[in-house]
């Protein structure tokens, strides 16, 4: 249910230094923390000098911020783009959101990389929760106006009880790095889309 991804074989050269700087950031955050991951780590990753990465991100924080802004707007976290997907009904998609990923299960689950930023920011880092905030309600919004797409008797309901499930099972899943939870948090989802809809979801 988490974002990862890799910046193994990164060239010096290509995609810029900004980018190189952002693909590390994007690994080392979400796989390692922020507070464990230095500056001299994010330099070594992304194949620059330092003076290359405060030219591009004056302070560590800065990268934080656009680490975290680039799930809005150039790559979404794999489980909230269920919501998108144009070859489910409504109810099937908000079901989707608690499927855990395909393939072979990561070493560590992390979650969210907006809840992790929040806690370790441990309110320090105001933009970070602003940012958060805005991540969360959108994606509460995007539930509720799903729920109402599939007949959803109370549709603000639905959209917050199936927000509180799908955070807490990020959470629960990544203090205990216990896959299973998702599968548990689906089970309480269909629960409650079989009452709110009145009949009982395929799948």
């Amino acid at each position: 249910m988490g974002a990862t991804t890799s910046i193994s074989g990164a060239a010096r050269g290509g995609r810029g230094a900004r980018e190189r700087i952002l693909r590390a950031a994007e690994e080392l955050f979400y796989a390692r923390g922020i507070h464990a991951t230095g500056v001299a780590a994010l330099i070594k990753a992304a194949h620059v000098s330092p003076r290359t990465f405060y030219v591009h991100f004056p302070t560590k924080n800065a990268l934080v911020e656009e680490y975290l802004r680039r799930f809005e707007s150039e790559k979404s976290i794999a489980a909230e783009a269920e919501l998108e997907r144009e070859d489910l009904p409504p109810a099937q998609r908000l079901l989707a959101i608690f499927t855990p990923d395909e393939g072979d299960p990561p070493a560590l689950i992390r979650g969210c990389p907006f809840h992790n930023a929040v806690v370790e920011g441990a309110g320090e880092l105001p933009e970070v929760t602003r940012l958060a905030q805005r991540h969360k309600q959108a994606f509460r919004d995007r539930l509720v106006a799903t729920a109402a797409e599939a007949g959803a008797a109370d549709p603000e309901a639905l959209g917050r009880q199936l927000a509180v499930l799908f955070e807490g099972a990020n959470a629960l899943a990544a203090s205990c790095n216990d896959a299973q939870v998702f599968t548990d948090a689906r089970g309480a989802a269909k629960a409650l889309l079989e009452l709110a809809l009145g009949a009982a979801p395929e799948g």
